[in-house]
């Protein structure tokens, strides 16, 4: 992270996302109701103007095809909830930042993430934190043949997005989603706007500093243009497992413990990612020891992501 990953942004609307994400509770502090409180437990009797307020829909590994077992999670283990970016990928762009202020952090000792999913890794977090990977670092980790690829490809999301993929759980390690989940059709999804389906670059290039980013959020797209060069034709992947397959072959070198940060550290820390350069995910705890209070914001971006090569017109 460096100067550029945190900026000062004024929050202004609930994003789409969080409207689609059912298995979240999303409540605007009155007064401010762009500023969301989410979190997990009792509230307190007046928080900010929210009396007696239960979160019962907060953090949750109930994303998760294999969840751990009830008494696993009482014992202290967990998951990466989900790995993924502020972003509605649908109508509006992603929020250029996104802000987060601890006010309570619950209380207890440290969890054990694992990943189970093989490969035997886990890392060691205090409950209530929230997990950061950089998709810039990730870009470095490819190779030179692997970033011509991504600089000249792009990525078309489902309309509303995050209903497409109500009915599908996530796999262990919180990253991408596992085999077998039902996408809705899209006469379940019912009208859309065509113009509202957003087409974006698999690579972000951050204005200020010219660094780029693998930044695809892959659990909502639903085609690839694949091509390594301007002159080439794409060749169109629409194939769910394959689309699978090539993000997570990307994404997957950077979860390791070695490259995951966790933050907050305390109670009234502000936290202010770049949300074109990292993805994010909570991380689950017991409820027994004790509430966890969070104000959230971001507000869409006016422009969009800029690729290292624009995507064609006619796209």
């Amino acid at each position: 992270m460096d100067k550029h990953n945190s900026f000062t942004v004024t929050p202004l609307e609930r994003t789409p996302e969080q409207k689609f994400n059912q298995g979240r509770e999303v409540t605007g502090i009155p007064g401010a109701e762009n500023v969301r409180l989410i979190g997990k437990g009792f509230q307190g009797e007046n928080h900010f103007g929210i009396v007696n307020h239960t979160i019962e829909r907060g953090l949750s590994n109930d994303f998760h095809a294999v969840p751990p077992s009830v008494e696993e999670f009482e014992q202290g283990i967990t998951r990466f909830q989900r790995w993924h970016i502020d972003a509605p990928l649908y109508g509006k762009d992603p929020a250029w930042f996104t802000t987060l202020r601890c006010v309570t952090l619950p209380k207890g000792p440290d969890l054990t993430v694992e990943w189970a999913d093989g490969s035997c890794q886990t890392m060691k977090s205090s409950p209530g934190q929230t997990a950061y990977f950089s998709t810039s670092q990730l870009y470095s980790m490819l190779s030179p043949e692997e970033k011509t690829l991504v600089d000249h490809s792009w990525v078309e999301y489902a309309p509303y997005p995050y209903k497409w993929i109500e009915k599908c759980k996530g796999n262990t390690n919180g990253l991408g989603l596992a085999e077998g989940g039902e996408h809705l059709t899209e006469e379940e999804l019912g009208e859309y706007d065509k113009t509202a389906v957003k087409k974006y670059p698999m690579v972000w290039v951050n204005p200020l500093t010219g660094e780029k980013a693998f930044q695809v959020h892959g659990i909502c797209a639903r085609k690839l243009y694949l091509r390594s060069s301007k002159e080439e034709q794409p060749r169109i992947v629409e194939d769910l497992a394959e689309i699978r397959k090539f993000i997570l072959g990307i994404q997957n070198r950077i979860l390791r413990p070695e490259y995951i940060l966790l933050a907050p550290a305390e109670e009234g820390d502000m936290i202010i990612w770049d949300n074109y350069g990292l993805f994010h995910s909570a991380i689950d705890y017991p409820i027994s020891m004790g509430p966890r209070s969070m104000h959230q914001a971001n507000i869409s971006g006016s422009i969009g992501p800029k690729g290292p090569v624009p995507i064609p017109l006619m796209a």
